[in-house]
């Protein structure tokens, strides 16, 4: 990632699929735009034979798609899906699992907990466009 790229810091977390970032259309924010909310903690890539670090990459906790925009805010939800076929998927029965901002991936829409969120209020979050190419944490 790049300096280039539009950053902005989690405002708020709404609900479970749901948060605030603090910028909106004054910022040049719209509808659609992606952003990855990041981990404070980079990860370090060590040499194996020299335990150099080489360098630190940047790990999402999460991506959200922005779907609403005020002039000084918007709102970014989770969209990433996880499809898993299974033994039944063949009679029609595979399941599809939503990812949510909860660590524990408890109840989508509903009220969340701070303590339980994997997305805390002040992460950075940085646009990206296109597929994300970085790290991101499974959910």
């Amino acid at each position: 990632m790049t300096d280039q790229q539009f950053q902005a810091k989690v405002a708020r977390i709404i609900n479970n699929t749901d948060l605030a970032l603090n910028k909106g259309l004054e910022d040049g924010v719209e509808v659609g735009m992606k952003f990855a909310i990041l981990s404070d903690a980079g990860e370090d890539i060590r040499d194996p034979d020299s335990g150099e670090v080489l360098d630190s990459i940047q790990i999402a906790k999460t991506v959200v798609k922005v779907i609403y925009v005020t002039s000084r805010l918007s709102i970014g939800r989770t969209f990433r899906k996880y499809e898993s076929a299974g033994i039944f998927a063949t009679f029609g029965q595979g399941t599809t699992r939503y990812e949510t901002l909860a660590s524990d991936e408890s109840r989508v829409q509903q009220e969340l907990d701070p303590a339980k969120a994997k997305v805390k209020v002040g992460d950075r979050a940085v646009e990206y466009t296109g597929e994300y190419t970085g790290i991101v944490y499974d959910f």
